[in-house]
């Protein structure tokens, strides 16, 4: 038995815009330096990628990434500085969030510490 911890943000009329999916597909595009590709390696739509990258955006009000057309030598798309510093705070606080459940997961069940695995992060991290 283990308890799981998933970050989600919401809008103000509390409508998911980012979350674990967002993340890993903009580590995609740091990575690739294409959406396309990184949404080919999530098995992604391209118009699916397009549109969460398009609503944590407008949510945001900055953009996260730069985005260039394809053409003769190609596209391509590249995180900006404000889309860096929202994935390290974002990393970090799922980080800060995991681990604090499993101090309080440790707390209030006790009985689970022996049972505890050695990697506490939650599976979709590992």
């Amino acid at each position: 038995m283990e308890a799981l911890t998933k970050i989600i943000f919401v809008d103000d009329s509390r409508e998911k815009f980012f979350g674990e999916g967002p993340y890993r597909l903009l580590l995609g595009v740091e990575r690739t330096g294409s959406l396309r590709a990184a949404a080919m390696e999530m098995g992604m739509a391209y118009s699916k990628a397009m549109k969460l990258l398009k609503r944590a955006e407008e949510v945001l009000g900055f953009p996260l990434t730069r985005r260039s057309a394809g053409g003769a030598s190609g596209g391509g798309s590249c995180l900006t500085e404000a889309g860096k510093e929202w994935m390290e705070r974002y990393g970090a606080y799922r980080d800060a969030c995991v681990a604090a459940n499993q101090r309080l997961y440790l707390e209030f069940f006790p009985q689970q510490r022996e049972a505890a695995p050695a990697d506490h992060r939650e599976p979709q991290q590992r």
